[in-house]
């Protein structure tokens, strides 16, 4: 089948160059239907004929078009960053921080060009939430689906988007998207509530004077993280000095709803985000489309997306939307004692506002488990049996280095030989390093107990699925027992991508085997997945061979071939473990 073809971004090397190109990705203009469209601001469940938000999106998916983007990475030394203060070093994608929105709309395509031209790292791009079904190896993540891209060669990406919503794209080169190596995505779909104005995304991350290189050295001899040097919104803030950088600006109109897409890009802090005398409306979780449920303040796990409506119907004025990260310290911690941007009403003059708000009630780390999905789900607990084998113990080990193991193993993937690798050439000797967890079953839900042995809370992200968060318990309440069975919900729970780990506590999951692919499980803590925080499903394996174009096959086998012939002459090592 012929599509039509949209393509975003040049090479500075001048790939493509001189090809037709799209509007920017933002504002968004690929929302705005053709005539006669049912998608309209008073009827947003509607999406296309055939397709609405009661749509299983898992079984059913819209035609399409092609959308190509092409990006660079870059290094920059002593850069001036959005806060006014100089980093010695970051890396962009496309010169920009965060990276370039990549938007699209549901049943889409999309081929993303990107040309490595790093010094001396490798990378690698993961599209984070994306479900992949029958492309993993297009999910972008190194020693697993992939060898990095070295650095002078360039890698092409092509998925189909099968969901709709809010996410983001990042490196998963050790820690190196938080040198910068992110930015949104944008998957236009229908809503379980009408709005007016879509604002776009709004990543909030930490944001550190030091490269994330040297943090992960740093964190791997304590075991607690350096605060943060200030909270970006949306790629800036004023430094805590007050010394330069600006306060990002949200504009409401008044009378009218908004659509605000808020996503924690962050690489350590766990947030709840608020603006002072508004509430919020969440419609959407990690891409999974939910039935309205407002609240005075969300809470952002790493990684977490939550897609939100604001009524403009208070006082014309500006207003602070604040995080706040508890005492604790343990969903991370700031020397920007008071992170904030403005909501500003376009009928008022610009200022700074003046109430500070209160700040919300202390969460403990962990994120709601009542967003209702509207595309339902429901497994049988006769079919959960918690055992040794479907059981993930975290523990932490402090020497003599700090290291993060699930089930006694810290994972610690080879660069020039994929996971992938194995599979294609029918070789089940996996190392034990790889951390592999073997799921043959097929079509039916597949459960999972999380024990935490630490106090540390975790955001635990999987890859090529969403899965149904059964249960959670309160912090400290230590391992999962056969009492706490009953506390599980199986109607329609909580379904998302990522979802915390409480503290000293248990966490109970199921996903359905539905997927064939190598999927990692893992903390989207950057320096605890650095720290070997994380499990390899290997799901379907007899399967995965047979899905893989012979396209796809020769770009993998040639990335690597290049790979291994600059890492294994290039005289550096890897110091952590390669996620």
């Amino acid at each position: 089948m012929r599509f039509p073809v949209c393509l975003t971004g040049v090479f500075s090397a001048g790939l493509l160059a001189g090809l037709g190109q799209c509007a920017p990705s933002w504002p968004n203009t690929l929302e705005v239907r053709g005539p006669g469209s049912c998608y309209t601001p008073s009827n947003r469940a509607c999406w296309s004929p055939g397709f609405d938000i009661n749509t299983d999106y898992e079984t059913k998916t819209p035609a399409g078009i092609v959308r190509t983007f092409n990006w660079e990475v870059t290094e920059h030394d002593n850069w001036t960053g959005p806060d006014g203060r100089v980093k010695s070093k970051v890396m962009l994608v496309n010169n920009q921080y965060p990276g370039p929105t990549l938007t699209a709309d549901w049943g889409d395509t999309v081929v993303v060009n990107i040309k490595n031209s790093l010094r001396l790292n490798g990378t690698s791009f993961h599209w984070h939430g994306i479900r992949q079904l029958g492309t993993n190896i297009q999910d972008g993540t190194n020693g697993v689906t992939e060898c990095p891209i070295p650095p002078g060669a360039s890698k092409t990406y092509t998925f189909k988007l099968t969901q709709y919503g809010t996410t983001w794209y990042h490196s998963h080169f050790s820690a190196q998207y938080g040198n910068g190596v992110f930015g949104p995505i944008v998957i236009n779909g229908p809503a379980s509530l009408p709005w007016d104005i879509d604002l776009g995304p709004y990543p909030i991350n930490d944001y550190y004077l030091k490269t994330a290189d040297q943090i992960v050295i740093d964190t791997q001899h304590t075991p607690a993280p350096p605060p943060s040097n200030n909270i970006l919104f949306n790629g800036t803030n004023i430094n805590p000095a007050g010394t330069g950088g600006a306060y990002s600006r949200i504009t409401l109109t008044p009378g009218k709803r908004h659509r605000l897409r808020l996503i924690n890009t962050s690489v350590e802090h766990n947030y709840q985000v608020s603006i002072v005398g508004h509430d919020m409306t969440i419609i959407s979780t990690d891409l999974v489309p939910v039935n309205s449920l407002t609240a005075s303040n969300v809470f952002l796990g790493v990684g977490q997306r939550v897609d939100v409506t604001i009524d403009a119907s208070k006082t014309p004025g500006n207003y602070w939307m604040n995080v706040t990260l508890p005492a604790s310290g343990l969903c991370g911690a700031s020397l920007n004692p008071a992170p904030a941007a403005i909501v500003h009403y376009s009928s008022a003059p610009n200022g700074i506002p003046t109430n500070a708000g209160t700040a919300p009630p202390d969460s403990g780390c962990r994120d709601s488990l009542n967003y209702v999905p509207v595309v339902q789900r429901q497994v049988s607990l006769d079919q959960f049996t918690p055992g040794a084998k479907n059981t993930l113990d975290v523990t932490l080990d402090t020497a003599p280095l700090v290291v993060w193991k699930v089930n006694g193993t810290a994972i610690d993937v080879d660069w020039d030989r994929p996971v992938l690798d194995y599979v294609l050439k029918g070789n089940t000797s996996y190392p034990a390093s790889e951390n592999v967890v073997i799921v043959n079953q097929k079509n039916v839900w597949t459960f999972w107990v999380l024990e935490n042995l630490s106090s540390v809370p975790h955001p635990i992200h999987l890859h090529g699925h969403d899965f149904l968060v059964l249960g959670a318990s309160a912090t400290g309440a230590g391992t999962f027992t056969a009492a706490n069975k009953a506390s599980l919900k199986s109607a329609n729970p909580t379904r998302r991508d990522v979802t915390m780990l409480p503290g000293a506590g248990w966490l109970v999951l199921a996903f359905k085997a539905d997927n064939p692919g190598n999927w990692l499980l893992h903390c989207h803590i950057a320096w605890h997945i650095s720290g070997g925080m994380s499990v390899d499903f290997l799901e379907r394996v007899s399967e995965q061979k047979a899905q893989i174009s012979s396209a796809d096959l020769t770009a993998y086998q040639n990335n690597c071939v290049a790979w291994r012939n600059y890492f294994d002459n290039s005289g550096l090592h890897q110091t952590d473990s390669g996620l």
